[in-house]
């Protein structure tokens, strides 16, 4: 689907702040609340919007640890990557998954207690898969994100 300027405008606009009212996004962009309301719709049924979240403080839920997992399999093509993503989204420790290019196969992003929680996690369920011939693992002291995607879709 071609973005036009406005459409644009209302992506950026909910990608800063996705609890802005209808009205508050129709001004921000320069349209109508009824307009706006019918371009959101359109986005969400487009599948260009394809949700919204809370973020959430992970000390709040008592994550004191996270780590990125870089992985190597043994064996490739036995399992698709989408089966392979889903087994390891169902983890709950695991926040992301990334199949790479690469020397390493996939970068998993987890979330624990404390480090005995993540070195159980590694044992249990990473280092002890056949199917796995290398993990290593770094700690995440802090990091940063950027919640608004860059637009290479709009030219005007």
């Amino acid at each position: 689907m071609a973005l036009d300027r406005i459409d644009c405008g209302i992506l950026d606009s909910l990608q800063k702040d996705g609890r802005m009212t209808n009205k508050e996004l129709a001004s921000a962009n320069g349209i109508s609340p009824s307009t706006c309301l019918e371009r959101v719709r359109r986005l969400q049924d487009d599948g260009t919007i394809v949700g919204y979240r809370a973020i959430v403080n992970p000390a709040a839920l008592g994550i004191g640890v996270q780590a990125m997992i870089a992985v190597r399999m043994s064996k490739h093509g036995k399992i698709s990557f989408d089966e392979q993503r889903e087994g390891l989204l169902a983890i709950p420790e695991v926040i992301s998954v990334y199949l790479l290019g690469g020397s390493q196969d996939y970068l998993i992003h987890v979330a624990t207690r404390d480090v005995a929680h993540l070195r159980n996690l590694l044992a249990e369920t990473f280092t002890s898969q056949p199917n796995i011939a290398h993990v290593e693992t770094s700690l995440i002291f802090e990091f940063a994100r950027s919640h608004v995607l860059p637009n290479y879709s709009h030219t005007e």
